[in-house]
């Protein structure tokens, strides 16, 4: 056994691998996956560590994707792009925009290695555009057997619609084939709001806007809104000395502060968010796409976060905003809500159904279980789904309630891999 080998990002797990491999190659990976099978060892492929949950920690085989960084192919005609796994998202999107070219659609954070943010369901928020998961087109996979494959919607489609949003528990994924599109610019606006106008005005909100999202302070009825939207330009970028005081040294270096602080004496907790959420300024700018959907987040934290059905989402946070309201709790971080069109992955949290996105936060070294606990329930009442990379109980007899595809994954699991040469405890929990 060796010491601690890697970590998730908020030190929520450690890997104690047997050993460890970095392969630089698709052949590599094969090779490796061979040999652990021929030890009898398990393997797992990790990336960034920005899951919180447990699912890529293994015992035996550690892969890392650091050599697997390359782009095989921008072709902006057919608007595709092959990238192997390990490349992080960050990257991935400064390579396409020297083609002329971007995703449709991408989280708040873009550090992620690309094989990890789409395995694990990573998501922004959309109207018409849905997670990282639904723009793959192809998937590139080494087998527990050995074998190298090749998967889509025409070739081996099961095996594609199981494995897109695969925790790793199909193979391990080497490169990935996505749909992008002509670069374009965003238009953000960002600005205040009652928590109870935003509810009243949702239905409004999410049609009139591409991209719409929310941030609920609790301990308060005030909520920091953004509107993301494609136009035609000129860029207007924020000034640099804007960029630095509001993304880096208030959201993060001013953030982390008041958050120790607040940990320490957490009675001060409502207050500051009260002067926290009225001191925000409302601000517009106009910047490439991945500069806007994406930020700096250097704070570290907990989260728990459920995909539940959008029309549930107006009763889900009244309850939130009651189980705060009783005293039990002292939340510091805001409570995050996106939304994104139903899709077609099969374990997508959210396949079949026009979804709501809640997250919540702790920081990091602040007690956070009865808090995830008291909210997780009420997810749950109303058939949420949990980020499959972020903090649940959830276990496979409430999942297969709740994702109507996942035994038809399972039994793809069980063709491609009988004898769980990619298995660990978290998998075992979440597909049996």
């Amino acid at each position: 056994m060796t010491d601690v080998a890697w970590n998730t990002w908020a030190g929520t797990h450690q890997a104690h691998p047997r050993r460890t491999a970095a392969p630089g190659s698709t052949a590599a990976v094969s090779a490796a996956v061979t040999s652990a099978a021929a030890e009898d060892l398990r393997v797992r492929m990790v990336g960034s560590g920005h899951s919180f949950t447990d699912v890529a920690v293994t015992d035996g085989l550690l892969l890392s994707p650091t050599s697997l960084t390359g782009v095989r192919s921008v072709d902006p005609a057919a608007g595709t792009a092959t990238v192997e796994a390990g490349l992080p998202l960050c990257d991935f999107n400064d390579l396409l925009a020297g083609h002329g070219v971007a995703l449709a659609n991408m989280g708040d954070i873009a550090v992620q290695t690309m094989a990890g943010a789409v395995q694990t369901g990573t998501h922004g928020t959309g109207r018409d555009a849905g997670g990282l998961a639904s723009q793959v087109v192809g998937l590139e996979m080494v087998l527990a057997d050995g074998s190298v494959v090749e998967c889509s919607a025409d070739r081996d489609p099961d095996l594609f619609h199981s494995a897109r949003v695969g925790l790793g528990a199909f193979g391990v994924v080497t490169a990935l084939t996505m749909a992008v599109r002509p670069a374009f610019l965003l238009h953000a606006r960002e600005e205040p709001m009652p928590l109870d106008e935003v509810l009243e005005r949702l239905p409004e909100l999410r049609e009139a806007n591409e991209h719409f999202e929310f941030f609920w302070f609790p301990h308060t009825g005030n909520t920091n809104t953004k509107r993301n939207n494609a136009v035609e330009g000129p860029a207007r970028p924020l000034s640099d000395f804007r960029a630095w005081l509001d993304d880096d040294f208030l959201s993060n270096t001013v953030f982390d502060g008041v958050n120790r602080v607040c940990r320490r004496f957490p009675r001060l907790v409502p207050a500051v968010n009260q002067i926290s959420s009225r001191a925000l300024s409302a601000r517009s700018y106009t910047d490439t796409s991945h500069k806007v959907f994406a930020s700096v987040r250097d704070v570290r934290f907990v989260e728990m976060e459920y995909a539940i059905p959008a029309e549930h989402l107006v009763d889900v946070l009244g309850e939130a905003r009651r189980i705060v309201e009783r005293g039990d709790h002292r939340v510091s971080f805001p409570v995050e809500v996106r939304f994104a069109p139903a899709d077609d992955v099969w374990l997508s949290t959210a396949y079949g159904r026009d979804t709501a996105y809640v997250a919540a936060h702790m920081y990091k070294g602040t007690p956070y279980e009865a808090y995830f606990a008291d909210l997780e329930a009420v997810f749950t009442s109303v058939g949420g789904r949990p980020h499959w990379g972020k903090m649940h109980t959830r276990d496979r007899s409430y999942l297969e309630k709740v994702c109507p595809r996942l035994g038809e994954a399972a039994a793809v699991r069980d063709r491609v891999d009988p004898q769980r040469r990619f298995g660990n405890d978290y998998l075992d929990r979440v597909l049996g």
